[in-house]
């Protein structure tokens, strides 16, 4: 695919707010993370002229503060959730082998055993069944295998040999989580859909009794926008009754469970590979991130702020206690790098528990016109946007063709393997090291000549930027030239990680981030007085947040930045 047409820049939103005022669509999405990426991708891969609207960033949810895994989710088996676990494991093969194969790769995960014989036999039968499950599909992984003490140690010399009895090893798929969402939605622009961050949906439009557009507003000029469509879908995750509301009905209820997540060094814990640990309340994973470990994830409610959900002490506390009780060398607050928490949408059960409600996707036509897709897990988005594009397109005539995204590879995926292969004559030709041309590669796939290109006209974008821990200036421009950024924050939070991997947040890196940024953008400087200022607020509140005890104390500091698009108020 032709990396121009998928561009996102400054003159390309231009360009979509026009088309937003004066087409009228098939379908227009509401929700622009990971499901309304996959919703649009859908719809356009069928011919249908579609439009998606964002009220902040690609991916500034959910669908950029999960676990970074493309899992079928061990924990499902033992609730007997078979049809979940094979759905989501055919996915994860389906990424790695064929869409997405430049973001999705294999990663090693052990379960460390602390009884001998009846743990073994419990888990490890749980194991087996998942890695039968994934033959199913496209299975590039291997299988799991069961260690000793001695050999569980050697692999994690870290681990503390007096709670070890042993362990399993299996693999399953890592993902950056943004940087997928923010693909689909370049995928999709490709095609011809147009996508549109920073604007806000104020309202639905009726013909009769049907939903037949929606009203929205920009957020960065004020513009108004009276948007038509033959069919919404709403897939704003859990801000999904809010816009049932504005149509007049709810009829799938979703709750907000918290996860959170911390990010210490690499060196911090010594280990070839990732770890699994069971707790009370969630599952606690410990991910390989580069120069980092990432490690979480709690599940609680969460009832407060929907936009900008905080991590208390007490859950930055809990992760800790938990990965500390197998670990020889304990880690500290001092060691966090980064810590960031988001919200599963999760449907409504029995239970009052949220780690026991449905991680299963429910598509509802709320009324006429207006389609509501919910729950589900990041891993099996494609498939939640396949039934989303199928409900809303119902009673089209004529019906549209079937959906196309099995077989549609993500932007970058296309030779991706062959660039691979061909990684050294590229950093021959470019300059670039080795490391880094890899590394570009696991980011960008194929696209990783237009970040060459641009080096070569200006070989200072080939320099990383100033406490960005090893991202390339040309990754920062690139970031608002082609990926949709439109703000410091889109940049250093989910075009990159820097707002987490490196220890001061990414202050410095702001710093000498904005002279790139400004001249893509049009920031004038008051403009970048004003992103600096923000972020710098951002980190401030965020850091409080995190001292704080409980969720109702860390939502109110975290609540002391205010968000950097305008008009955006406290549940919106």
């Amino acid at each position: 695919m032709n990396t121009d047409t998928s561009r996102l820049g400054p003159q390309t939103r231009r360009r979509a707010l026009d088309r937003l005022a004066d087409e009228t669509f098939d379908v227009v999405v509401v929700g622009g993370g990971v499901t309304g990426a996959g919703a649009v991708l859908d719809a356009a891969t069928r011919g249908l002229s579609v439009a998606l609207v964002e009220q902040r960033d690609l991916a500034a949810g959910t669908s950029s503060r999960s676990s970074k895994l493309i899992h079928g989710g061990l924990r499902y088996l033992e609730q007997l959730n078979f049809r979940l676990v094979m759905e989501a494991l055919r996915e994860r093969g389906l990424l790695m082998d064929r869409l997405a194969p430049h973001l999705v790769r294999p990663v090693s995960f052990l379960y460390p055993l602390q009884h001998r014989v009846w743990e073994r036999a419990y888990v490890g039968s749980g194991v087996l069944l998942y890695d039968l499950l994934a033959r199913t599909g496209a299975n590039p992984l291997p299988g799991h295998r069961h260690l000793s003490k001695h050999a569980a140690l050697d692999l994690i010399p870290a681990l503390r040999p007096d709670r070890l009895a042993g362990g399993i090893r299996y693999w399953d798929g890592l993902v950056d989580d943004a940087r997928h969402t923010m693909t689909v939605a370049r995928t999709a622009a490709g095609l011809g859909a147009v996508v549109a961050t920073s604007v806000r949906v104020t309202g639905l439009a009726r013909e009769g009794d049907r939903i037949a557009g929606v009203d929205a507003v920009c957020l960065e000029s004020g513009r108004r926008l009276e948007i038509r469509t033959r069919a919404v879908i709403n897939a704003t995750g859990v801000w999904t009754g809010l816009v049932q509301d504005m149509a007049g009905a709810r009829d799938l209820r979703v709750t907000a469970s918290k996860g959170i997540h911390i990010v210490v060094p690499r060196d911090r814990i010594t280990s070839a590979s990732g770890m699994i640990i069971r707790t009370e309340r969630s599952v606690l994973f410990l991910v390989p991130w580069g120069a980092h470990w990432l490690i979480g994830t709690t599940d609680t409610p969460w009832n407060l702020d929907l936009a900008h959900p905080a991590a208390s002490e007490t859950d930055i506390g809990y992760v800790l206690s938990h990965v500390n009780a197998v670990l020889s060398d304990p880690l500290t607050p001092d060691d966090i790098e980064g810590a960031y928490a988001g919200l599963r949408p999760l449907l409504s059960g029995e239970s009052d528990a949220t780690s026991r409600l449905s991680r299963e996707h429910a598509v509802s036509t709320t009324v006429p016109g207006l389609v509501t897709v919910a729950g589900g897990k990041y891993t099996t988005y494609r498939i939640m946007a396949r039934d989303a594009v199928d409900g809303a397109t119902r009673d089209f005539s004529p019906a549209p063709p079937p959906s196309a995204t099995d077989t549609t590879p993500l932007l970058g995926a296309d030779g991706f393997r062959a660039a691979w292969n061909a990684r050294h004559a590229t950093s021959g030709r470019s300059g670039l090291p080795v490391a880094t041309v890899e590394r570009l590669l696991q980011r960008y796939g194929t696209a990783t000549g237009d970040l060459v290109d641009l080096t070569a006209a200006e070989h200072s974008l080939a320099e990383p930027l100033t406490g960005g821990g090893g991202y390339l200036q040309a990754e920062i421009v690139y970031a608002a030239s082609h990926e949709g950024a439109l703000h410091l924050d889109d940049v250093l939070t989910r075009r990159t990680r820097i707002s987490i991997e490196v220890a001061d947040r990414g202050l410095r890196a702001a710093a000498a981030a904005v002279p790139l940024l400004a001249p893509i953008l049009g920031w004038d400087d008051a403009a970048v007085g004003r992103e600096l200022e923000h972020y710098e607020a951002r980190v401030a509140a965020e850091r409080e947040s995190q001292t704080k005890p409980d969720d109702r104390t860390a939502d109110a500091a975290r609540l002391g930045a205010p968000d950097v698009r305008t008009g955006l108020s406290r549940d919106r």
